[in-house]
């Protein structure tokens, strides 16, 4: 009689860290080589996927358990701006050579606290070596009804541009990492240093806006290159121009302090990556609703802007009323 065959190392490592998060039946304990995932009956499937290398999304010493939460949380971030409730994921990690027992156990547990958090469970995936640093992507899967995803597309003249929560904390946090020094010629409390360094570490997706953006929003996304660099592609996705009010954008009052003492970082504030607000077009007579709605699952909601007749361009108000110059819009990998 033959013996069972051995577990790989690598199946070892998928049965003891990942498959405690593959509830949902359709994964099949991560015991095949694909997953079955059937939409809510009458909804499209949402598809996202995104992903982190060390030393360029995160620091390579960045606690594991946020590097997991924080590359989870922006596909969730993409999802809540189509209006889409998370259906799962799927996970592709490379791991270097000597990865620590410790750092997997850490990022298998932020990944599974996410996974229950936001219901999004893990639904299968492929680990591989890499002689490189480590790299992880998730492809994540959302549902909305049928026919209601809320495009880019979809912004027309004389509607209103709004933004949740606020904007350039993630930017400046990354700052403050880099250069902890900035925190004394910026003035910061350590609780104002906490809230920017927190922001980069872990975003915060809005998906309980998913509901609302979906009944009220024309078009959406969210702010992950920078607000005037996303707003851009919005307005090319529909084929019209914006305005935003740079007094009317909303920040934090970390984020108002740094600003207080170098008015230079206005530009940062504008185009850094790594917000992960959503950011919407809508008919002025909504706007009062979209708030309203969004207040009561606890997110501010602020209007900064107008949709304009044009092509793709955005023009940035200053405290002066004139028009404000940038040297650059967007982070951009290339």
């Amino acid at each position: 009689m033959s013996k069972p065959t051995a577990q790989t190392a690598e199946e070892r490592l998928i049965a003891r860290h990942f498959k405690p998060l593959a509830t949902h039946p359709g994964a099949f304990g991560l015991n095949d080589d694909a997953a079955v995932l059937a939409p809510p009956v009458g909804c499209d499937l949402v598809l996202k996927t995104d992903g982190v290398i060390a030393g360029v999304h995160f620091f390579p010493d960045d606690p594991a358990d946020l590097v997991a939460k924080k590359v989870l949380r922006m596909n969730l971030s993409d999802l809540a701006a189509k209006g889409a409730k998370p259906l799962g994921f799927l996970l592709a990690i490379a791991l270097p050579q000597g990865i620590s027992e410790e750092w997997l156990a850490s990022f298998a547990r932020g990944l599974g606290e996410d996974a229950k958090h936001f219901g999004c469970p893990l639904l299968g995936g492929d680990t591989d070596r890499t002689p490189g640093p480590v790299s992880v992507s998730v492809t994540a899967f959302g549902a909305v009804p049928q026919g209601t995803m809320v495009r880019r597309a979809g912004a027309t003249a004389g509607q209103c541009v709004v933004v949740s929560g606020s904007i350039g904390d993630a930017t400046l946090g990354l700052r403050l990492c880099r250069d902890p020094s900035l925190a004394h010629h910026w003035g910061l409390s350590r609780e104002e240093q906490e809230h920017l360094r927190a922001r980069y570490l872990l975003p915060q997706p809005r998906n309980a806006l998913a509901d609302v953006v979906r009944a009220l929003a024309a078009a959406a996304m969210d702010v992950s290159d920078g607000l005037v660099g996303d707003l851009g592609k919005l307005c090319r996705a529909s084929g019209v121009a914006a305005e935003i009010d740079v007094a009317r954008v909303p920040l934090s009052p970390a984020a108002a302090s740094a600003l207080a003492r170098e008015p230079a970082l206005l530009e940062t504030i504008l185009t850094g990556g790594d917000d992960y607000e959503i950011l919407a077009t809508l008919p002025r007579d909504r706007v009062a609703a979209f708030r309203r709605e969004a207040s009561a699952v606890g997110v501010a909601v602020s209007e900064i802007g107008t949709v304009l007749a044009g092509e793709g361009g955005v023009r940035i108000i200053g405290a002066n009323g004139k028009p404000l110059a940038l040297t650059q819009t967007s982070f951009s990998h290339f």
